[in-house]
């Protein structure tokens, strides 16, 4: 650990003072105008144990306030962000990214040898002109496969968001929407996740995160080799609006020349046909899940031959040279026809006990509040069950059918207005 201000000038010295701190994209918000707070020799870093220069601020809104927890010395050491620490240019743990690279971590543990350590490096990153890492990491290759297919192309600011509320988990907030904290479910303790690390994240050992990218990148997709030969064609697609032909074919004119480049604006999608199979081959290799334009991961897939996108259209219903247009998705079926009408249906519609005398029911609903009842012969029909019965009065209508006072020509006022036509 590092000396008090007064007790050593040498190791007063070597404590870092900077003026903008090393962030990625995602800690760093959303928002171009951010407020820095700078505290120097604030805290000491949670690596090399040395005082830095710490930085506090607010990605944006509803966001929390972060800080910086590692040196830039630390930071440069390993090419990673001051407070995530995920790798700079693939937004990875730096478990992943040596594994990606066969880079092997020969960071010192102890305090005397990581001082040493310490020292060296920054030396080495003075002498260097700052536009590539320092050690291991600057002689390792440039790129590596799993790399590519693992690495994130656009900021992930859900990291940015508050911590859950205990209070809330309690049953025991009150500040409710003012809370500045969230206000959700906690994860499951006993999950790994859960539980990391910071020293360890760093020398990239027992990184849960890093375990679970390193399984994810063990049972990702493989893309099959067509049977068919005559298939030269790449299917590109997840394009949108920024990406041109020129742009394709120069990534894509490396694996062999091309015969032809067709972007289809309105699906947002490419088709790259290659003069040769083995071109296309190579390309469908090098560019599978790794294929990434101006920020874009773009899907690569094969083409499929005219005789097979001819047998999808007649099994569809549509043959290749047919007119018919497409159903549209969403709309019902055809309705089944009506069930048949029988003579000798039953009438029971009131579900009684056919055993029992045929009597008269008078069914009918009392006026709503307010209203008066109305005057005699003008009430509502009775319904006569049973065949013994008196006939149906005229106004009576079949049951089943809806009947609307307002069509009843026996109504007050129906008689006068058919005069008055």
């Amino acid at each position: 650990m590092a000396t008090s201000l007064g007790a050593n000038t040498y190791n007063r010295q070597n404590w870092e003072d900077a003026d903008f701190p090393i962030l990625c994209q995602t800690c760093l918000g959303e928002n171009p105008y951010i407020r820095m707070s700078k505290e120097k020799y604030g805290k000491e870093c949670k690596i090399c144990a040395r005082p830095f220069t710490v930085f506090r601020w607010c990605p944006g809104t509803r966001m929390r306030f972060k800080k910086t927890e590692v040196c830039q010395t630390c930071s440069k050491m390993k090419n990673v962000c001051q407070t995530c620490l995920l790798d700079l240019e693939y937004g990875l743990p730096i478990q992943v990214r040596d594994t990606g690279l066969d880079i092997k971590d020969d960071v010192p543990k102890s305090d005397v040898n990581k001082e040493y350590y310490t020292q060296n490096a920054e030396r080495e990153i003075g002498n260097s002109d700052g536009t590539r890492p320092v050690g291991l990491l600057g002689k390792a290759p440039s790129s590596s496969e799993m790399l590519l297919k693992l690495a994130r192309t656009t900021p992930y600011y859900k990291r940015n968001r508050p911590h859950i509320c205990s209070f809330w988990v309690k049953g025991e907030c009150k500040r409710g929407e003012e809370c500045p904290y969230r206000h959700e479910k906690p994860t499951d303790p006993d999950d790994p996740l859960a539980d990391q690390n910071i020293k360890d994240r760093y020398y990239g050992i027992n990184d849960p995160v890093a375990d679970k990218l390193l399984k994810r990148a063990s049972t990702m997709p493989r893309l099959d080799t067509p049977e068919d030969k005559t298939i030269t064609t790449l299917y590109v697609g997840g394009m949108g609006d920024t990406i041109s032909d020129a742009e394709l074919r120069n990534h894509f004119y490396q694996f062999g020349e091309i015969r032809t480049t067709t972007i289809v604006q309105r699906q947002q999608c490419a088709f790259i046909q290659f003069a040769t199979r083995q071109a296309a081959e190579l390309a469908a290799e090098k560019s599978f899940n790794k294929l990434i334009i101006n920020g874009r991961r773009l899907t690569v897939k094969w083409g499929r031959s005219q005789a097979a996108r001819g047998k999808e259209a007649i099994q569809d219903g549509v043959s290749e040279m047919g007119t018919r247009l497409d159903p549209v998705p969403g709309l019902p079926g055809a309705l089944p026809p009506p069930p048949a009408l029988e003579e000798d249906a039953p009438t029971n519609y009131f579900n009684l006990d056919p055993g029992t005398s045929p009597n008269v029911m008078n069914i009918s609903l009392p006026p709503p509040p307010g209203i008066n009842p109305p005057p005699p012969g003008f009430g509502a029909p009775m319904f006569h069950m049973g065949s013994m019965g008196p006939p149906p009065p005229m106004g009576m209508r079949p049951p089943g059918h809806i009947h609307y006072p307002s069509q009843d020509p026996q109504r007050m006022g129906a008689h006068a207005a058919r005069h008055g036509d």
